[in-house]
C-alpha cells in the first residue's frame, strides 16, 4: 500500500469511527474501565489469515481461557494491509467483548480505532508487535522475546551460514509492520560492526505475509542477485517461501535462507539440507501469557507498571519492562539435530 494510500485510508477510518461512536477528544493515556463482574470476553486480532504462527498463538490464548474460563474468540482480516483490522476492532466494541488483544499491521492507521475503543471501556493489549510511537493508547505488549536483541541475532545466524561474507537480501512482511521494521532497523545497526563489514545488504524484499507473492520476490531476487549467498526473512510466511524458491530453484548450499519460522513449517527443508538453522520462540507460549493478562486486565487483578509481576500460569511470573512491554522468552535456533523434538 502506498504511503497516500495509507493517509488516505486511516483518516476514512478516523472519520468513521466519529461517525460510529461520536467525536471523541484526543487522549494521551489508556482509559481505565471498571472491573468486569460477569464472563469475560476476549478476541484476539492477528495480522491475516492462513499464517500458521498466528494459529500457534490462537492455540495459546484457547489454552488460557479453557483454564481461567473466559469467553475467546478470533477474528482476522483475509490479508496483512494497514487497514484491514480496523472493521474488526469496531465490530468487537460493538459486541461488547471486554479486551482485545491484536498484532497490529500498522501502529499509525490503527491509533484512531483503539483510542476510540480504550475510550469505550475495552481494554486493548498489543501481541508480538507493539504500537510503536503510540504505546500510551494501548494498556500493555506481550512480545515473544527481546526485540531488541532480536535484529543483532538475526545478523549472526545468518553470517555464520555465509561465512561473513558476500551479498544477501532482505524478504519481510509489509512495509507497515512495525515488529519487522524494527528488527529490520536492528540489523542494520549489527551490521556496522567490524564482524559483519564483509556482508552486503543488496535489498529488502516485502512478500506482505501472503505466501504466492513472498516466493516471487524470493524467485526474483535470486534473478536480480546471481551472486547471492544469503535470504534472511524474520516472518514465517517469507522463510518458507524462500525455502521454497531455493530447493526449486536448485539452489540449496548456494544460497542460504535463515530468519524466523515455526518447525513444523520448515522441518522439510531442515530435513533435506535446504535450510541448515532457523530461529523462533514459541508462539502459542506467548498467546497463553497473553490470555491470562487480558483476562486479569478485565478482572482488575493486574495493573500494569514497569516492574510489576503476575503469574502467567505454567508460564509462571511475568514482569512488565519499559512501556508495560513483556518479553516472554528466550530465542531459540532450531537445526536437523533438534528439530524433531518441537511441534509447533
Amino acid at each position: 500500500m502506498s504511503l497516500n494510500r495509507m493517509v488516505i485510508a486511516a483518516a476514512a477510518a478516523a472519520a468513521m469511527t466519529a461517525f460510529l461512536w461520536g467525536c471523541k477528544p484526543k487522549t494521551t493515556a489508556v482509559t481505565v474501565a471498571a472491573p468486569v463482574t460477569g464472563t469475560v470476553r476476549v478476541c484476539y486480532i492477528p495480522k491475516n489469515t492462513g499464517n500458521p504462527y498466528f494459529d500457534a498463538v490462537n492455540n495459546g490464548f484457547t489454552q488460557a481461557s479453557s483454564a481461567l474460563h473466559f469467553k475467546y474468540t478470533e477474528q482476522a482480516p483475509a490479508t496483512a494491509d494497514a487497514t484491514d483490522q480496523i472493521p474488526i476492532i469496531q465490530q468487537q466494541v460493538q459486541d461488547g467483548v471486554n479486551v482485545i488483544a491484536i498484532s497490529p499491521n500498522s501502529p499509525e492507521a490503527l491509533d484512531p480505532a483503539i483510542r476510540a475503543a480504550e475510550q469505550h471501556g475495552v481494554r486493548v493489549i498489543t501481541i508480538d508487535a507493539d504500537l510503536t510511537g503510540s504505546e500510551q493508547l494501548r494498556s500493555a505488549c506481550v512480545l515473544p522475546t527481546d526485540f531488541n536483541k532480536l535484529g543483532a541475532s538475526q545478523i549472526e545466524l545468518i553470517g555464520s551460514l555465509m561465512g561473513y561474507t558476500g551479498d544477501f537480501a532482505i524478504l519481510s512482511a509489509t512495509t507497515d509492520a512495525p515488529n519487522q521494521n524494527a528488527w529490520i532497523a536492528g540489523m542494520k545497526v549489527a551490521l556496522k560492526l567490524p564482524k559483519y563489514a564483509g556482508m552486503h545488504l543488496v535489498e529488502i524484499a516485502y512478500g506482505n505475509d501472503d505466501p504466492q507473492k513472498s516466493l516471487l520476490e524470493a524467485q526474483s531476487l535470486m534473478t536480480k542477485y546471481p551472486h547471492l549467498k544469503g535470504i534472511l526473512s524474520p516472518t514465517t510466511v517469507g522463510i518458507a517461501a524462500a525455502a521454497q524458491a531455493v530447493e526449486t530453484g536448485g539452489a540449496a548450499g548456494k544460497v542460504q535462507v535463515t530468519g524466523l519460522g515455526t518447525p513444523n513449517q520448515m522441518r522439510r527443508f531442515v530435513l533435506d539440507g535446504t535450510v541448515k538453522k532457523f530461529a523462533l520462540w514459541d508462539p502459542a507460549q506467548m498467546g497463553y501469557t497473553a490470555g491470562y493478562l487480558a483476562y486479569g486486565l478485565a478482572r482488575g487483578t493486574i495493573h500494569p507498571a514497569a516492574g510489576v509481576s503476575f503469574t502467567a500460569g505454567t508460564e509462571g511470573i511475568r514482569v512488565f519492562g519499559t512501556n508495560n512491554v513483556i518479553s516472554n522468552g528466550p530465542l531459540m535456533v532450531f537445526n536437523k539435530s533438534n528439530i524433531g523434538q518441537y511441534h509447533f
